[in-house]
């Protein structure tokens, strides 16, 4: 089986390869850290107040798949059906309407999980919900209001996902929305709810206001340093087992920047720098030092280059100290084979042991 390992891994990642796979990070040191290991449920979680069954939804979903027994995690995610509009998203390869094929690339790229929607889990939840860990996306920013607007609504409940099987519940909060602190008391809510049930949370905390977007070539402050390792800090408080976050690109000090909020100047100065590796330390400190796993997200496809950025994003995820990658259109918007490929590559770098913490 080819691996990104050795040669390969730096032919993949190109000119970064140096820079990406021999950095140190100065600004918060990997001692401080908890860092992924195939014991993490047993070290951090068993000392919690999650109940015993959600202690074991968590090991089933990260012994799961290519990567079990590491303390990483490759989960393919596909709720931009709703998100962003089923053409939108399966128009480049439409045997992904058909929600079975979703679960069968989650099956054969090794993946820990799949993640999808309730009508998509509920439609092949009989056939598969016992040969991989589902987990069910509860709400959605749906696509068809008009005119278009961005809110994360409902769409489900944390009952459904556990009689279709499920272990793990997954929501959005857009943080620092105009609707946040609304959504942050439903997810809060459900997260407890699911607790109750035996299952486990994952959280997506992604920025969404206007005011954080670029303007005449500056940063985007949705993927500020700062701003998203706050926007993780508030997830771990509401409980959330597993954070989900999108890879920072600036290190602007978005805090000061739009002049909202609190900050500190050695946050800039001490604790992070520009390398993507110091920003994403950055954000899993944010999650408890490491005690709750981030994973990043694996972003928009983009054609040629989308090997390239879903391993550079591996890489950088796993010498930052996060634990894995969510990637769902890179993968699924491309032939079957192809995607399971690029799954098997992102895994691959989490099994690279030359791959280590900054």
């Amino acid at each position: 089986m080819a691996t990104t390992t050795g040669t390969s891994l730096e032919r993949i990642l190109g000119d970064e390869a140096e820079a990406l796979l021999t950095h140190r990070c100065t600004t918060i040191p990997a001692e401080r850290l908890t860092i992924p290991g195939p014991t993490w449920v047993d070290d951090v979680m068993a000392g919690s107040d999650r109940p015993v069954p959600v202690l074991r939804s968590l090991q089933t979903l990260f012994d799961h798949g290519r990567l079990g027994g590491t303390g990483y995690v490759s989960i393919l995610p596909v709720d931009q059906g709703i998100e962003h509009s089923a053409g939108a998203s399966f128009a480049p390869n439409p045997e992904y309407f058909d929600p079975m094929r979703i679960v069968e690339l989650a099956m054969e790229g090794g993946c820990n999980a799949v993640t999808t929607t309730l009508g998509g889990l509920g439609v092949a939840a009989r056939r598969y919900a016992h040969r991989i860990p589902f987990v069910l996306k509860l709400n959605h920013n749906e696509f068809l209001s008009y005119p278009n607007a961005y809110d994360q609504v409902m769409f489900a409940s944390v009952r459904q996902a556990r009689e279709l099987g499920a272990v793990a519940v997954g929501a959005t909060i857009y943080f620092g929305s105009p609707e946040s602190r609304r959504q942050i008391q439903e997810v809060s809510a459900a997260f407890a709810a699911a607790h109750e049930l035996g299952m486990a949370t994952i959280l997506w905390c992604y920025l969404r206001n206007p005011a954080m977007s670029a303007k005449d070539g500056g940063p985007d402050y949705h993927v500020a340093a700062d701003l998203t390792g706050q926007a993780n800090h508030l997830g771990v408080t509401i409980q959330a087992d597993i954070i989900k976050q999108k890879l920072p690109e600036t290190a602007a000090p978005g805090f000061l920047d739009l002049k909202f909020g609190k900050t500190h100047a050695k946050v800039y100065s001490d604790l992070m720098s520009d390398n993507p590796i110091d920003m994403t330390r950055y954000q899993v400190a944010s999650c408890y030092m490491g005690r709750i796993p981030l994973i990043n997200s694996g972003g928009a496809s983009a054609g040629d280059t989308d090997l390239q950025q879903a391993v550079r994003t591996a890489v950088i995820n796993k010498r930052a100290g996060g634990s894995g990658l969510i990637s769902g259109r890179k993968a699924f918007q491309r032939p079957f084979a192809d995607g399971v490929a690029l799954l098997n590559a992102i895994q691959d770098v989490y099994l690279d042991p030359e791959v280590t913490i900054a």
